[in-house]
């Protein structure tokens, strides 16, 4: 009995926190289902006609697709760059003998601790004084710095956890140190990367600072200031911004959906070991 009661509070617990977090994304969903005229209604419409219209106008007037574009491809970039450069970065503290090893360590996480707002004078200068203020380099170069640590931190404990013995039945074989990370390494310690790959993904596709900093110009502007800067000088599309929003977050749920298991088989193995 008392098993049972415990199971009981775990899940309704478990579900009364899932709802919370989900509330959010469920409300402006159901807003971007409505009418102009449900939104505003009084007493609130909870169940929406179910219309799309709001969806066409953010396409249609607010050039939507132009950010959700932009947001791709600096997002893609920066995942790339920084698996890239973690993998041999994590590669390299795991197994050279590095001396201050743990020191390097240390300053990855005391760097991922500056507050935005601290570096954003120094970028914005390094970036204007190269031409790439309103690039996506401009934007792709601060992001890969700021998510570096965590990519490093996460493939350096993967790394030290496979058995040296792979590296030495590799070099056996006739592998360079290149081939060996990159054919065996690498593929072995696949939850690392992809649990990398997706929290660095997000970071870049949810950053709203250094986008609004850094992209002035609507060319190259990304989705979150995109979505920022869908007011009038009056009025609020509330439709429009939550059919935005919507189209914002569903990439991102549907990623972590996909690969969940293997983000906690990463997280976990990376936070027990190494």
């Amino acid at each position: 009995m008392k098993r049972v009661i415990t199971r009981l509070a775990f899940y309704t617990v478990t579900g009364v926190v899932v709802f919370m977090s989900l509330l959010p994304f469920l409300w402006f969903l159901d807003t971007s289902l409505k009418t102009e005229l449900e939104i505003t209604a009084i007493p609130p419409v909870l169940l929406p006609s179910g219309t799309l219209h709001f969806y066409r106008s953010a396409i249609e007037r607010y050039d939507l697709l132009h950010f959700v574009r932009n947001s791709a491809i600096v997002a893609g970039a920066t995942t790339v760059a920084t698996i890239l450069i973690s993998s041999f970065a994590g590669y390299a503290l795991a197994r050279l003998r590095i001396r201050y090893k743990g020191l390097i360590m240390g300053a990855l996480l005391l760097v991922s601790m500056f507050p935005q707002i601290s570096i954003a004078g120094p970028v914005w200068r390094i970036m204007q004084s190269l031409g790439w203020l309103n690039s996506y380099q401009g934007l792709i170069i601060p992001y890969v710095t700021l998510t570096l640590p965590l990519g490093v931190w996460i493939l350096t404990s993967f790394f030290n956890e496979l058995p040296r013995e792979l590296e030495k039945a590799a070099r056996v074989d006739g592998c360079s140190h290149m081939q060996t990370l990159f054919r065996i390494m690498v593929p072995i310690a696949a939850p690392g990367v992809f649990t990398a790959a997706i929290l660095v993904f997000i970071y870049a596709w949810n950053e709203f600072f250094f986008a609004l900093l850094i992209m002035t110009q609507k060319r190259f502007q990304t989705l979150p200031v995109g979505i920022a800067l869908f007011q009038g000088e009056y009025t609020l599309p509330w439709g429009e911004i939550a059919a935005a929003s919507t189209v914002a977050t569903v990439p991102l749920v549907l990623l972590v959906f996909l690969f969940q298991r293997r983000i906690v088989r990463g997280l976990s193995a990376g936070a027990v070991k190494g």
